[in-house]
This record gives structure tokens, C-alpha cells and sequence, in this order.
């Protein structure tokens, strides 16, 4: 048997030998050059690779912008908060710590202990959102293991219910939702900063390295309403409501001159500051969303429209006799007669009279009433910029048939908004210019455009004077030590289930101006289903005007332009004293 001889070194093949020295120096090599090229070459790799397992970039909360009123007194303001989150693959161990971590979160331990070993599988979890900074760092000083916190902002709402369908209101991240919050929100939001700090591998704080960059607050907002006022419409409103149980209701209360909206209120209302068991139709903004046939308040605008045609004048006479108007199959009636038959045309709107108001309309034709509605804002929208606002309806047609031009006359066969009929007595009171309506500050006067003829409106303020002032006018709506002037409605509401309107339910409305003599305010009431003690506008609508233009103007400092209605009666003299001092 032939045998191998081995070398003194023991190789049996001494190349095999070589080429393993050979590789692992080289694979020495390759390692020895990666070190020098990560370390000296390329050191930056390591450290980026080391600082995203170390270096976090956690944000800076920015709080939103604060909405005040005129004056700057405060309708939203962000306030600082603590959320408390936890990683449940790390909590899900402390057990021990449950029963205490749940009542300091304000919960109960069954619910606590369900949701966190549902969600043990994951590593972030709200445990409570928004909580008062006392309360949050309560939790926070328990220093379990596996919860920590985030500062934000909370937002708050000062007047709670009595601005709250004009201000809106913002969801759990601060965003808006409702009102003026949803419509100025990309304003209103603030911009996130953000910080650098050095967290370990179980997500502790380190160290707070620096500000990358620092948080950007939102823009302030000021509006136009002044909120003394708002208080003052708002508890005015409640009162008439609850005095007629109605069911609903909106006032609207417009600087005459700048076109601000000094107040808006609605009925029922809402506290955006506890939204637990708010129902959706105690949102709505009635004043800007819900439109309504105006009935007789709309008689001033179709009164303009016939003294603006030059064919009729104040003291012209209309034969009402006997208070029916048969047009087509349509019978117009009024709810007062007029003594003798006959009315001039203050007359027509101090009786309110249907088929007088009719006879003028049927003379200067469906298209002159149209156009005098359009050039007040009636129709269109009114350039506020409120979410969901309605633009109502006013129709028009390419022949006048006399049932239609009769009926929108007196306020039927179209909508409006509280906030339109608002503006179009505006118009009225600032001698037919008109001024764009805003919901924010106006500072100084804005340009304004001539709408209606000057020497019409100025006729047509006098007989709405004469309907508050003169005998068998709306006495309710007068204010003492001032000539006001205005118009009642009564308008049967239309049914939505068929054609014609419902029974027994009705919209009081009244609008109107003051002072008289010089016209700052004009204001809309609307009272939607009274159900006690009457339905006429003059009867329950029109104290709702009258108490509230009487505040308003005594808070504005406004000067009394009818001080004859404020003297007193004299006083009685003195008995005259017997000759022995006594009184007979």
C-alpha cells in the first residue's frame, strides 16, 4: 500500500493553506477600511444613524387665535391643557398601578383595564384628552411607567350660549366646525413649532437639545358684534319667547351706517363649552339658515317702489271698501277694515291693508316690486361669509300675472333671512344707500351705493314712523324718549308635508329703525309658533323690538329725539292751609 509522505510543517496541501491566510486577510482589510471610511470619511452616516435612535423632534403645541368682540372683550380663547397618552406593550406590566392611574383619569377601573389590554398590542393610546393642567399633572405625579403627556390648547367660549351660533366652535385638535370658527379657520390656526430633545430606547427624556423652530400663534379675530348688546338681545328674545311660548326665534341688530352686525342671537340656543347632549337643530344659526315668507314687513319696500315710479304720492287714496280683493280664484282680505273704505297710503300701512297694498302693486306692475326687493339684498346672498347661509328666493317671471304681483306685494311668494330683512330696513333707515354687511370690525365709513331713490325712503320713513306713533298704531314697539319707526308681519307658515300652509302656526315678525330723526340701529325680530296669548307681529314681536332699541340706544349714548314723550305730569298743588294751620 503506497503512503503519502507529510511535510515537516504538516500541510498536505500548503496552496489551501495560503489562500485561507490570504482571504481572511483580506476580509481583515475590508473590515479595517470600513472602519476608517465610517469614522473618517463618512462619519456623518454614524451619527445620523445614531441620532434617529436617540434624537426625536417632538412639537411645539401653537395655540389658535383669540376671537373678541368690538371692544376686545374675549368669545374664544385657547387655554393650555394636558393629554394624557401611553404605550400599552409597556403599561400592559403595570398592574399594580392601575386602580390609582383610573381614578386619577376619572375613570373606572373595569373600563380602564378592558380597553388597555385590547389595545396591548400597540404602542400609543389616548388615555384622556384635554384634561385641566391641575388635574393632568395629578396623573403625571403617579410616575407610572408606560404614560406620559402632551401639552395642547383647549379652546373656550366666555359668553357660552349667547354667541355661541355666531362664534361656532372647534373640535378635540382645535379645528373649526361651526360658525365663525369654521369660516376664518385657516386664519384662526396657529403653526406648530418644533424641539429637538434626546429620548432612550424606552422613549424617556434625555435632554432638551434645542427649538428648531418656534411655534406660530393664529391671528386674532374681532368681530363686529358688541357683546353688551348681544346679552341685552339675547335675554330680550328669551323673554318674548317664553312670555308666547314660541317656538323658536332670532334677532338681528345692524349698525345703519357701517353695516355691522351688532348682534345676532337665536333661539333655542346651546353651550359650546358642554356639548354633551346637543342636539343638531340647537346648532343652527336661524338668523343666516332659515328663511321664511316676511308677510307684511315687506309692504315699506313695496311702498318705495310705487312713490319711486312718480305715479303715486303719500296723500293719494286707495278704495279698500270692503276689504276683499278678488283676483282669479284667490280672494286678498284684510284683517282690519278701514273707517270709510278709503286709505291713503300711510294708511295702507298703518292699517296694514292687503288689498290696498295690492291696488298700488297692481298699478306699477309685478317688475317695479321685484326690482325695489333686488336692489335691498333680497334674493342674494349678503358677502358675511357664514358657513351654510341661505340665500332665500325671490322670484321673478317674464309676465307679472296680478296673483303674484299681489302677493309678493304683501310679503308672500318669496323668503328671506332674518339677516336680509335686517339689511333691507337698513337700507330704508340710511335713505336708500346701501352699505355691505359685515360680520368683523368696520373701521370708518364704507363706500356706499344708492339703491333706492333718496326722496321715496325719506316719505316712506315718516309713514313707518306714523305706524308705531300715530292712533291704532303698533304701540308695543314704541320706546320712550325716542320716534322709532317700523313695521309689523304675521305670516302663516307654509307646509311641508302639502301644498298651502299649516293651521295655526305662524311667524310674529317685526323690523324697524331709530331714532327716527336721525337713524343708527336697525333691527329684525322674528318669533317662529307663539302658542299663548296671540300670534299677531305687533302683539308679540314688536316688544321684543321695542325693549331692545331702548337699551341699545341709551347704551350707545345716542341723544332722545322725542323728550315730549318723557315730561311728567304736574303734580297736583298743595291743599290749601286753614287759618289755624291745620289742612282742610
Amino acid at each position: 500500500m503506497k503512503r503519502f509522505a507529510l511535510k515537516s510543517n504538516g500541510s498536505l496541501y500548503p496552496w489551501r493553506f495560503r489562500l485561507v491566510i490570504g482571504l481572511l486577510g483580506l476580509c481583515c482589510a475590508a473590515v479595517v477600511w470600513r472602519i476608517a471610511e465610517l469614522h473618517v470619511l463618512d462619519e456623518g452616516f454614524l451619527r445620523s444613524q445614531g441620532d434617529k435612535r436617540s434624537v426625536r423632534h417632538v412639537p411645539i403645541p401653537a395655540h389658535r387665535g383669540q376671537i373678541t368682540d368690538r371692544n376686545g372683550e374675549p368669545l374664544a380663547v385657547s387655554t393650555p391643557v394636558l393629554t394624557i397618552w401611553a404605550n400599552p406593550s409597556q403599561l400592559i406590566d403595570q398592574q399594580a398601578h392601575w386602580p390609582e392611574l383610573a381614578s386619577a383619569l376619572g375613570t373606572d377601573l373595569a373600563t380602564f383595564s378592558e380597553r388597555l389590554k385590547a389595545n396591548a398590542d400597540k404602542e400609543f393610546i389616548y388615555l384622556r384628552r384635554r384634561m385641566t393642567p391641575a388635574s393632568g399633572e395629578a396623573v403625571m405625579a403617579l410616575k407610572v411607567h408606560g404614560v406620559y403627556s402632551i401639552e395642547e390648547y383647549r379652546r373656550f367660549y366666555p359668553a357660552g350660549e349667547v354667541a355661541a351660533h355666531l362664534v361656532g366652535f372647534t373640535n378635540v385638535d382645535e379645528q373649526g366646525q361651526e360658525g365663525l370658527e369654521l369660516a376664518y379657520d385657516q386664519w384662526l390656526q396657529g403653526v406648530p413649532g418644533k424641539r429637538q430633545v434626546l429620548q432612550d430606547r424606552r422613549g424617556r427624556l434625555i435632554k432638551d437639545v434645542q427649538v428648531v423652530s418656534n411655534a406660530r400663534p393664529g391671528n386674532d379675530l374681532r368681530l363686529s358684534i358688541d357683546l353688551r348688546l348681544q346679552y341685552l338681545a339675547h335675554r330680550q328674545l328669551r323673554e318674548g319667547m317664553q312670555e308666547f311660548g314660541a317656538k323658536a326665534g332670532s334677532v338681528v341688530m345692524l349698525d345703519v351706517h357701517t353695516g355691522e352686525v351688532l348682534a345676532m342671537v337665536n333661539q333655542p340656543s346651546y353651550n359650546p363649552n358642554n356639548r354633551a347632549n346637543l342636539q343638531p337643530s340647537m346648532m343652527r344659526n336661524r338668523a343666516m339658515i332659515d328663511v321664511f315668507e316676511p308677510g307684511s314687513t315687506m309692504k315699506p319696500i313695496s311702498m318705495t317702489a310705487a312713490l319711486a315710479t312718480g305715479r303715486w304720492k303719500p296723500s293719494d287714496q286707495v278704495n279698500v271698501y270692503p276689504g276683499t280683493l278678488r283676483i282669479g280664484r284667490y280672494t286678498i282680505r284684510d284683517v282690519s277694515r278701514a273707517p270709510g273704505g278709503v286709505l291713503d297710503l300711510a294708511g295702507i300701512l298703518l292699517k296694514s291693508s292687503n288689498v290696498g297694498m295690492s291696488k298700488v302693486a297692481l298699478d306699477i306692475g309685478g317688475e317695479a316690486v321685484h326690482d325695489a326687493m333686488a336692489a335691498v339684498g333680497l334674493g342674494e346672498y349678503t358677502g358675511v361669509g357664514f358657513p351654510g347661509e341661505s340665500v332665500g328666493k325671490l322670484p321673478t317671471y317674464r309676465t307679472w300675472r296680478s296673483a303674484e304681483t299681489a302677493a309678493l306685494s304683501y310679503g308672500y311668494g318669496l323668503s328671506v333671512t332674518a339677516v336680509q330683512l335686517a339689511q333691507a330696513y337698513a337700507i330704508l333707515a340710511n335713505d336708500g344707500r346701501k352699505v355691505p354687511m359685515s360680520l368683523l370690525r368696520v373701521d370708518g365709513l364704507p363706500d356706499t351705493q344708492q339703491v333706492l331713490p333718496e326722496d321715496a325712503t325719506r316719505m316712506v320713513q315718516e309713514m313707518l314712523q306714523n305706524v308705531i306713533e300715530a292712533e291704532g298704531g303698533t304701540h308695543r314697539a314704541r320706546v320712550p324718549g325716542y320716534h322709532v319707526s317700523g313695521k309689523s308681519g304675521t305670516a302663516r307658515k307654509a307646509s311641508t308635508s302639502s301644498k298651502g300652509y299649516q293651521e295655526d302656526s305662524y311667524r310674529s315678525l317685526f323690523a324697524g329703525f331709530g331714532p327716527s330723526s336721525d337713524p343708527r340701529i336697525a333691527i329684525a325680530v322674528v318669533i317662529d309658533e307663539p302658542s299663548n296669548g296671540g300670534y299677531y307681529g305687533g302683539l308679540v314681536a314688536a316688544p321684543v323690538f321695542g325693549g331692545l332699541m331702548s337699551n341699545a340706544l341709551r347704551l350707545m349714548n345716542v341723544a332722545p329725539d322725542n323728550l315730549a314723550s318723557l315730561e311728567q305730569p304736574a303734580l297736583p298743588s298743595p291743599p290749601a292751609l286753614a287759618t289755624t294751620g291745620e289742612p282742610r
